[in-house]
């Protein structure tokens, strides 16, 4: 594992340190590994809908509600195995 080194504001480290105790977190480093694994799925999310916007609108066909059905369950399908 690699070290990285960060700098608070003394306001902003109190606020984390409230959280931590409501939250029952142990370390500053536990609270700060969860917030950026949260962050770094909110952005793979984030770009898998983008990503999901160009292709649904690139489409020149009729897309029938069957169509659009399967489509959910297929983006359902992949959600799961890649966020469980």
């Amino acid at each position: 594992m690699e070290n990285v080194s960060l700098k608070l504001e003394p306001q902003f480290l109190k606020e984390i340190e409230n959280i931590m105790k409501k939250n029952r977190y142990m370390t500053k480093t536990e609270f700060i590994r969860e917030a950026i694994r949260d962050k770094l799925i909110e952005l793979e999310k984030q770009n898998m809908l983008k990503h999901l916007d160009k292709i649904a609108g690139s489409s020149k066909h009729k897309t029938t509600d069957e169509d659009l059905h399967r489509a959910r369950e297929r983006l359902v399908k992949k959600y799961e195995e890649r966020f469980k």
